[in-house]
């Protein structure tokens, strides 16, 4: 029998800059790649028990864009309901 799981949460773009060091206080230092992962603990716990076989829906907000794309493709992926 396979669970069933509602999970209301949220869902976040992580947005990760790569630096060389970490800034002193006060200073500005440029990132030499940046990268973008999707996140939240709503939908990072959706897609876990996606990945364990749960029969998932996930219950939450997203805007109109770049990042709501995201997560729609992350879902769609592992199987996540969003209807």
């Amino acid at each position: 029998m396979t669970a069933k799981i509602v999970v209301v949460g949220s869902f976040n773009a992580d947005l990760v800059a790569y630096l060389e060091r970490m800034p002193r206080p006060g200073e500005t230092v440029h990132g030499d790649r940046f990268a973008t992962f999707a996140g939240g603990k709503g939908s990072n716990q959706a897609v876990a028990a996606a990945r364990l076989g749960a029969d998932v829906t996930f219950i939450g907000r997203v805007g109109n864009d770049v990042f709501a794309n995201l997560a729609y493709e992350i879902w769609d992926a592992e199987g996540v309901n969003r209807d």
